[in-house]
């Protein structure tokens, strides 16, 4: 291709180039700056991408191309773009530094989870942009292995005040969405008059001016398509036009010429040229010793270089990567098996053993079984280092190696398994064909079945599962006793999940088929214990399960204190979803709750499992909101959502619906509550339909508009979800009481009494009796009152406490006690005003008032101007953590956290950390006078 000005190469491109430009100034001032250019093949991104490196003036510089074949090595981009900074790994702390070390094969060790491994190389980005700026350019995004994708994305959402410049190049149409959400740019056609000039530079010989507009208006303004599309025309149809149009794709014709370019070399070349496309980390030291075994001679590279489609040096660098595609996708199967078995002979057995065997699986005509052997190994290594995705590439190979069928059904069964986990659906129900299709003994087909409801599951998320996993344990029972628990614990978390949308059997269908499937090993696992309990609670209810409860509370309890083994732990997420968040709140045992609450998320902070953490930070936010601290819980909130988004997850919204509730911003709440009706009700997870009325039924008779808190609650107890029915009894109670409609409210007030005297809590001793005041007559609810103040005070539940104040002076005004009345109506309005419980507070408010007494305004303090962020920054830093410490818990970089400390320091008027606990200690809200 002939050499073109870069001048005119990017006219038109002012948009695109001012874009880069600013991504660029903002690192060189100390910021970081992401930008995803998004566009059709040849478009212009790479070029685009090579002005952003020559514009870096004074930057270190770090760059990887995805490429299609590689997709199934783990960490593969990741560690070529990581590849320059690895000076500086020692820098990480220790958990970081083994994380990627395990990760990029440079040590053995326990998988690491994969977003440990994406704060690792935020950290390693952080640290190599402490003395210079960095521009880390990603082309061909699309084609990366998922684990660098992923990582990448997460660390793209997280960077913040490193010095950075972080440019991914996408091709779209893109179904991979890990990027979304990242600033981006679109990258569009060239203007008639540019592509025009364009590809006028690239043609030398006569162009007739018909001519010309039709390529121009074929190539929509794609770069590619005018540098390329006249090489694939003959000088009569260059001169004059003589021509048949061929149906093809603008890629395709664009690959076309290119394939013309190459087919026109000398055949060493165009060897050579094979060999480079087939050998995808541009090594060009590997690249020589294959041409060497294939007899090619050192002086092939000259016409290629010449005719600008590749440059040969220490790397090995194609033009664009459309002429790696082309060359290679369109070059015979046998002349690219030919490239494939040199390149595994020229790679190091020892050193690089998993690209060669894929080097060697590529040069398979045939099914082979050594190859199948060295893939399996590989696929092992893979999954060492946390690539479930790359493990089952290897294996997807290996099945379709294997030349016996049993073998093959093995090998397609783990890899069905490890693309499940991996979120490969598409490959997993291929491989699950596979597998059918071969001798299948018993057991593989029970775990066939079992892999089939996973799929399922993970696809639909509740609507069918319970039914296929509880299908697929009935078929394991015979064969595998554990794995077929195993499966009805999952039975049992997708029953509880779908609640009332289930496609199939029910909580109790499920938890009786728990009861006839097989027993439990002696001595019984904890994922048996667990299993059991919940079987009984979904079919006694209550006093006969409560022991058995407490019992499996306490083993998850232990197991979080325990030093738990990585495979311990894996069920400990897995029960953890399953069992402990319904477990606590069922129980009313707000101890278990925290401690559960509290050990989660620390075990998550420790090991960097930002998979399960979002999840955890929500169970411990719900605990803050009935505590009454809704700052911390609205950090927690803040935290969960972030890092679900870096990962790519959808936020869990559960308790902000809940603290939304009891904010009482009535709009927004609503906004929030009938969105997730919506998404929740499209995903098939009936039982946060329950917990959407529940949190209208807080916000409307903490609003004091009753028959809509009583529609609401009516609604919520219509079905015995787990974990919120009792809460939702206790709405609904009150809100009937305040309707009049006190039949409704004793027929409820019967079924929470049941479960607040098997639990025997304080918190639901404290409940009920508050709930028994509200339909007693004057002498007992005076005491039942009384009652309810006392319990609720000896736990931490304090927001069910103010609430049993506020009731109890309603009902003392009512009844002309002003005095008293006043007493526990300033209380409650101090607590309400303090947490931010603004419709409760009103209403106590309102109560004030009618007494005679007048309320001052809550005051705010410093504190309040802090970003939830920084208020958590805040107080990790008054608790005496360094920022490396603070920037592990909160998955961002020590520099971030410098960064955020200065801000925090300006908005309370502080110099220096010494300062903070005093800062912090924030005015709290007027109360009323005496």
């Amino acid at each position: 291709m002939p050499a073109i000005d870069t001048r005119v190469e990017l006219r038109g491109r002012g948009a695109e180039l001012a874009a880069l430009e600013r991504v660029l100034a903002a690192a060189r001032a100390g910021s970081s700056a992401v930008l995803v250019l998004r566009g059709e093949a040849g478009i212009g991104k790479t070029a685009l991408l090579n002005y952003a490196a020559s514009r870096a003036a004074g930057f270190r510089k770090a760059g990887v191309a995805g490429i299609e074949s590689e997709m199934g090595l783990p960490f593969a981009g990741l560690h070529q773009l990581c590849a320059p900074m690895l000076d500086q790994l020692h820098e990480l702390p220790g958990p970081q530094r083994d994380a990627l070390s395990v990760a990029f094969g440079l040590r053995e060790g326990e998988a690491p989870d994969r977003f440990l491994v994406g704060l690792a190389v935020l950290g390693l980005l952080a640290c190599a942009a402490e003395d210079q700026p960095l521009a880390c350019l990603v082309d061909d995004a699309q084609w990366l292995d998922v684990g660098s994708m992923q990582v990448l994305a997460f660390v793209g959402r997280r960077l913040m005040a490193e010095s950075v410049a972080l440019i991914f190049a996408l091709r779209e149409p893109d179904h991979d969405r890990h990027l979304a959400g990242l600033p981006d740019l679109i990258v569009e056609g060239l203007s008639v008059p540019d592509a025009r000039a364009l590809l006028a530079s690239a043609v030398r010989a006569p162009l007739d001016p018909l001519v010309r507009d039709r390529i121009v208006a074929e190539a929509h303004g794609n770069p590619m398509a005018l540098l390329h599309l006249p090489h694939a025309l003959a000088p009569a149809e260059l001169a004059g036009g003589y021509g048949l149009p061929a149906g093809h794709s603008l890629v395709s014709h664009v690959e076309s010429a290119i394939y013309q370019q190459f087919r026109s070399l000398p055949p060493d070349s165009q060897r050579l040229l094979v060999t480079a496309a087939a050998e995808p980390t541009g090594d060009g030291g590997l690249l020589w010793r294959a041409a060497s075994l294939q007899d090619i001679p050192v002086d092939a590279a000259g016409p290629a270089e010449s005719e600008g489609l590749v440059e040969f040096g220490v790397r090995v660098r194609f033009h664009h990567p459309l002429v790696r595609s082309a060359v290679y996708h369109r070059t015979p199967p046998p002349d690219r098996r030919t490239a494939h078995r040199a390149l595994a002979q020229a790679t190091d057995p020892h050193l690089d053993p998993d690209r060669r065997a894929w080097h060697r699986a590529q040069a398979a005509a045939r099914p082979d079984e050594n190859v199948a052997v060295d893939l399996e190994r590989s696929a092992d290594r893979a999954h060492g280092r946390g690539g479930a995705a790359a493990a089952a590439a290897f294996l997807r190979r290996a099945a379709e190696l294997t030349p016996d069928p049993a073998r093959r059904v093995i090998r397609a069964l783990a890899a069905a398994e490890f693309d499940i986990d991996a979120g490969g659906t598409a490959q997993a129900d291929s491989l699950l064909g596979v597998a059918e299709a071969g001798p299948l003994d018993d057991l593989q087909r029970a775990r066939l079945e079992r892999l089939r409801a996973r799929l399922v599951f993970s696809q639909l998320r509740c609507s069918n599962a319970p039914r296929l996993l509880l299908d697929a344990a009935h078929r394991l029972a015979p064969f595998d006793g554990a794995l077929a628990r195993d499966t009805l614990l999952e039975a049992v978390g997708a029953a509880i999940f779908a609640g009332r949308l289930s496609d199939g059997p029910g909580q109790r269908e499920v938890a009786e088929a728990v009861r006839a499937g097989p027993s439990p090993p002696s001595p019984p696992r904890a994922v048996d214990v667990l299993l059991d309990s919940m079987a009984g609670l979904i079919i006694d209810r209550c006093a006969p399960t409560v022991d058995a409860l407490r019992r499996a509370l306490d083993i998850v309890r232990q197991e979080q204190q325990s030093g738990a083994t990585d495979a311990d732990r894996r069920w400990l997420w897995l029960t953890f979803r399953v069992i402990p968040e319904p477990l606590a709140p069922e129980l009313w045992d707000d101890d278990a709750w925290h401690e559960m609450a509290t050990g989660a998320v620390r075990i998550a902070r420790e090991t960097g499992a930002l998979s399960v953490l979002p999840m955890a930070l929500t169970y411990m936010a719900g605990f803050h909101v009935h505590v009454g601290e809704f700052d911390a819980a609205a950090i927690l909130i803040d935290e969960a959502t972030a890092i679900s988004e870096a990962a790519g997850g959808v936020p869990m919204m559960y308790t902000s619906l809940v603290l939304g509730a009891w904010r009482a911003q009535e709009s927004r709440a609503r906004d929030l509550i009938e969105t997730t009706i919506e998404e929740v009700s499209a995903r098939g997870e009936g039982r946060v339909l329950s917990l959407a009325e529940y949190a209208t039924a807080v916000l409307y008779n903490g609003l004091g508009r009753y028959d809509t808190a009583l529609a609401a609650a009516t609604r919520a107890c219509q079905y015995e979800d787990l974990g919120f029915f009792g809460w939702a009894l206790a709405e609904l109670i009150e809100a009937a009481a305040r309707s009049g409609q006190s039949e409704v409210a004793a027929a409820a007030l019967d079924k929470l009494t049941e479960r607040t005297h098997a639990s025997g809590t304080e918190w639901a001793l404290g409940v009920a009796a508050c709930s028994r005041a509200l339909l007693s007559d004057d002498q007992e609810a005076d005491a039942l009152y009384r009652e309810a103040i006392e319990h609720l005070g000896r736990c931490r539940i304090v927001v069910q406490l103010a609430r049993a104040r506020l009731l109890y002076g309603e009902w003392l005004r009512r009844h002309n006690r002003r005095q008293e009345s006043r007493t526990q109506l300033r209380s409650a309005y101090e607590v309400f005003s303090r947490i931010g419980a603004d419709g409760f507070a009103e209403r106590a408010r309102r109560e004030l008032l009618a007494t005679g007494e007048t309320v001052r305004m809550r005051t705010i303090g410093a504190v309040a101007e802090l970003t939830s962020q920084e208020a958590q920054i805040a107080r990790l830093a008054r608790e005496g953590h360094t920022n490396s410490e603070i920037a592990a818990q909160l998955f961002i970089s020590p520099r971030t956290v410098e960064w955020h400390l200065g801000k925090i320091f300006t908005k309370l008027g502080v110099s220096s950390r010494r300062h903070l606990r005093s800062a912090l200690s924030a005015p709290k809200p007027a109360t009323p006078p005496a």
